[in-house]
């Protein structure tokens, strides 16, 4: 961070001529001196700062045309798109619990007695024949999940305002608040919208430069058949009620409520609109409120409860609430710092582009704040998105304009919700992680029932996707559906919540949760033919299939054993072991997984030197399929290690090099993390710098994935778990500790050579600020929350500073500490 290095030699030069200075005969000139001195230097430290302020926000100077260009706002429950269009705004609106379809669960109890002969032809290698019947007899018979609903649109229309001058609209990541500007006639607008983190509104405020000049006409509108819009004194309302879906009948009913305050002029009310003429100022209070207490029960009342949280918001006022959001939304925000600057004057000019033309260059000029600002807008979606009371963030994370948007914006549990939280722990928003194990407690239940009439079995499990309702049986077709350690990988975010925090309070309380998946699993392992290993049979490779037969080129996807599987059953296993240990508890439960996990197909190096997709070594070269499952056991898991399992960490670099690098959003961001966690800090920067291309509908040269110009992930379509797997990849480039150790600066890339980041955090409590210069580690300074044994990797030499004479030691053998532990992995 070069403008903070020349502030602190800035200091050092000031105290050297100030104490000259005072030795000199004219001691009034001197002080005058240094006095003025120091406030150059005060003035050269306010402009750090205000530069690093700067740098985060979304910046435009011109409104949105299309969603993918409006801005996102969110208080985990509520969530808004502001367009910033000057003769008509548009603010799209989301509640999270506005799905379509009603309570229900989608197993097919016809399984249980297929399944045998499901296994059968799969031992004798009749892959077709066995996905044939899976299909016919284990796919849901009901529905495959339910959409994710829009709640419509607020627009608020402003007459004479079609020639703006000085238009300019941003996002302020230090605020949580959207600000849209210009000016009419000589006179300057202001519209200011934030989604209150303390409140249960969205909150939107009209001012001008002058008095008197505030006019519009707002009023609420939603894409459903069963829907009615009204304007009642100074409120608008709408009501509307969630889709019919795979006949499933939409029995979701929501509110929305808009109440105006203006400051002088005049409230005009018709039928479904209201208008405000000559006012001073505006405030628009929106509430919205469905019926859904959970994910079985729909009887509350959406009328009282969105008239409830309106009332509450309106004692509190404007100012309050704004004043309250701000500070709630930055102890969370505030909690990471990360500065990227090459050289001062370039990363300012960069800074001062809109954000859309950033993008645009990014791949060719020298930018890079702007990876700053695209990890600093992961972890503000998270806060956005998903607060501990809330539903967790799914596809869409909370943002959708659609009744029926793509895959449903639903929890895809085969990469894509766990995605959404891999920064949580690392990036300080632990608290974040609690939706998510919400549901997974609600899944433990719903997929208890799943577990007993499909395949007699106890336990819970889920397959590969679920919903508000946590449904659980399989959707869509057996070739993506038939997967059953959805449950077992979702379980993993229990047991890393437990190594960040050590709260074994916590630990306690999800232990059932975890122990249910293992117990699951013991029951539906079946031993394989060749080996005598025990597998996940039938199981698949999410989602991708396999050329069976060298002269049929169909393609089927259930197999058995295949290497994700092994690698989650193994990692839940171990984590569950573990947890019994540590609150000393079932202790032949333990034993019982110990042997079966000893009896795991191991992982197998294939023909081209890569890490095995499959228990069979079916893997092509030329595939480039989006999912990278296999390569689970390096990132998330831990299972694959430079020092402990080279063979295998070879493996994985070869499978990767085969993929390639280009693919869809989410993907690219798993790509990001994998080359992080091989220490190739320039190729997890190419694959970054592929996430950061503009897609915009104006470009007619380039399509695919990257990043709209409202820097939300272009799967395409916009998907938040582009946006969340990107910034754990970044967090994981500069801060690893899933490998016995912290190391510090693990894939830094050459284009970061100089650069700083202070408050992620790894497994055992310890909190890290890092400071490197040349691409060297400078400062490290490493707090701990929970005492133990500190390890430290790192590339450069290490001292201590003001240490006493003590000094750092050579580490042996295995880390002591006990969040350090990792397994001992069978050979390959």
């Amino acid at each position: 961070m070069i403008t903070m290095q020349m502030t602190a030699m800035t200091m050092t030069t000031v105290t050297k001529i100030a104490m000259k200075l005072m030795t000199m005969k004219n001691t009034f000139a001197a002080v005058l001196f240094s006095v003025l001195l120091f406030v150059q230097f005060f003035a050269l430290l306010f402009t750090a700062a205000a530069f690093a302020d700067e740098n985060l926000k979304l910046r435009y100077d011109a409104p949105a045309e299309q969603w993918t260009e409006a801005l996102p706002l969110g208080n985990g429950r509520l969530g808004a798109m502001v367009f910033g269009n000057v003769p008509q705004e548009k603010i799209q609106l989301n509640e999270d619990t506005i799905w379509a379809g009603s309570p229900n669960n989608n197993y097919n109890p016809k399984a249980l007695e297929a399944l045998p002969e499901i296994r059968k032809r799969m031992f004798e290698k009749k892959w077709k024949e066995a996905q044939i019947l899976a299909e016919e007899t284990m796919t849901s018979p009901t529905n495959h999940g339910m959409p994710y609903q829009t709640a419509g649109n607020l627009n608020i229309a402003f007459p004479n305002h079609g020639s703006a001058e000085n238009y300019s609209r941003e996002l302020d990541l230090n605020t949580a608040v959207s600000t849209v500007r210009y000016t009419v006639d000589g006179t300057e607008y202001r519209r200011e919208t934030f989604a209150a983190l303390t409140g249960q509104v969205i909150v939107v405020r009209l001012t001008a430069s002058q008095k008197g000049k505030i006019n519009f006409t707002a009023w609420l509108d939603a894409p459903y058949e069963k829907n009615e819009t009204a304007a009642r004194n100074d409120k608008l309302i709408l009501r509307g009620n969630g889709s019919d879906h795979e006949k499933c009948e939409g029995k979701v009913r929501f509110t929305a409520e808009v109440k105006i305050i203006p400051e002088g002029g005049t409230l005009n009310v018709t039928e479904n609109k209201i208008s405000t003429e000559n006012a001073d100022a505006a405030t628009l209070y929106i509430s919205i409120a469905t019926n859904v207490v959970n994910y079985h029960d729909i009887s509350a009342d959406p009328d009282a409860r969105a008239g409830k949280y309106l009332d509450v918001a309106l004692q509190k006022g404007y100012e309050a609430l704004k004043k309250e959001h701000i500070a709630y939304y930055k102890n969370q925000f505030d909690r990471v710092k990360f500065n990227l600057a090459a050289d001062d004057a370039v990363a300012v000019e960069a800074a001062k582009k809109p954000t859309d033309v950033r993008l645009l260059e990014f791949g060719k000029g020298n930018d890079p704040q702007l990876a700053a600002l695209f990890f600093q807008f992961g972890r503000y979606l998270l806060i956005s998105s998903s607060q501990p009371g809330t539903q967790p963030a799914n596809l869409k994370g909370i943002w959708n304009d659609s009744p029926k948007p793509k895959w449903d914006g639903k929890y895809t549990t085969n990469i894509n919700a766990e995605m959404n939280y891999w920064h949580a722990e690392s990036t300080n928003l632990p608290e974040l992680h609690q939706p998510l194990f919400e549901m997974m407690k609600d899944l433990s239940v719903t997929g208890a029932e799943t577990a007993q009439k499909m395949y007699g079995a106890r336990g819970w499990v889920v397959h590969h996707n679920t919903d508000l309702w946590r449904i659980t049986g399989p959707v869509d077709q057996a070739i993506c559906g038939m997967w059953v350690t959805g449950g077992t990988w979702l379980c993993q975010h229990l047991w890393t919540h437990y190594l960040y925090s050590g709260d074994k309070k916590f630990l306690a309380e999800v232990y059932p949760v975890m122990k249910g998946a293992a117990e699951f699993l013991l029951d539906f392992l079946v031993e394989e033919p060749s080996h005598h290993w025990l597998v996940i049979a039938p199981g698949h490779s999410p989602e991708n299939s396999f050329q069976y037969g060298k002269k049929n080129e169909e393609k089927a996807s259930n197999s058995y054993g295949v290497t994700m599987d092994n690698q989650l059953v193994f990692e839940l296993f171990t984590s569950v072991i573990a947890a019994a240990e540590i609150l000393k508890t079932d202790a032949e439960f333990a034993e019982t997984l110990r042997k079966t996990r000893d009896r795991l197909p191991p992982m197998q190096i294939g023909q081209h030197g890569q890490l095995q997709e499959w228990l069979f070594d079916w893997d092509n070269p030329e595939d480039h399929h989006r999912h990278l499952s296999h390569l689970y056991g390096l990132y998330p898991g831990c299972l694959i290690s430079p020092y402990r399992t080279p063979e295998l960490f070879e493996a994985v670099r070869n499978s990767l090099n085969d993929r390639g690098d280009p693919a869809e959003g989410w993907s690219l961001a798993w790509k990001v993390c994998l080359w992080a966690k091989l220490q190739d800090g320039n190729r997890a920067y190419k694959l970054l710098t592929n996430t950061l291309r503009l897609t915009d509908h104006r470009l007619t040269n380039y399509k695919g994935s990257g990043t709209y110009a409202n820097l939300c992930c272009a799967c395409p379509p916009f998907d938040v778990d582009g946006n969340f797997g990107a910034a754990a990849g970044i967090a994981e480039m500069l801060l690893q500790s899933g490998d016995g150790a912290v190391h510090l600066l693990p894939a830094l890339p050459d284009a970061w050579q100089s650069g700083s980041i202070s408050g992620l955090r790894t497994r055992g409590g310890f909190t890290a600020a890092l400071e490197w210069t040349g691409g060297k580690i400078k400062t490290a300074k490493i707090q701990s929350t929970l005492g133990g044994n500190l390890r430290i990797r790192s590339s450069v030499p290490l001292a201590l500073s003001g240490a006493d004479g003590k000094r750092l030691t050579k580490a042996e053998g295995k880390n002591p500490n006990p969040f350090f532990t990792l397994p001992d992995i069978p050979k390959p």
